[in-house]
């Protein structure tokens, strides 16, 4: 009988851990489109190497920016821009192949514009330490 009981009374509690998962869902800012860790690892280690600072400090901002990203672009969306936006500065013809693609110079510019929002919106060139 005591068993019984105890079982009817937590429904408060029950509408406070659905409460509770909601907020956990509703917390990942990167849901809408989920990046292999792998990747999201190599991106956060070449930005901290490109953007030497505090160790906790750019660990933080270069997974913010990724976040951004990830909430604005398809993970496929996000390799064929960053890989055109690294392909583009190659010398020669093959980098020739990216550049004199209108369509590729289009998607390079819209990363590039996606990216500087996402730093400005991670405080990324705010308060940086050498």
């Amino acid at each position: 009988m005591k068993l019984l009981s105890s079982l009817r009374r937590p429904a408060s509690l029950r509408s406070a851990a659905a409460a509770c998962a909601l907020l956990s869902v509703a917390a990942t800012p990167a849901a809408a489109h989920d990046y292999p860790t792998a990747d999201r690892v190599v991106y956060v280690q070449e930005c901290m190497k490109q953007n030497p600072g505090h160790h906790y400090e750019m660990l933080n901002k270069c997974s913010c920016v990724l976040d951004k990203l990830a909430s604005q672009i398809s993970f496929d969306d996000f390799t064929t821009m960053s890989t055109a936006t690294n392909a583009n500065s190659m010398g020669g013809e093959r980098g020739n192949s990216i550049r004199d693609v209108e369509a590729m110079q289009v998607e390079i510019k819209r990363f590039r514009e996606l990216q500087a929002a996402a730093r400005k919106s991670c405080f990324f060139d705010v308060g940086i330490k050498e």
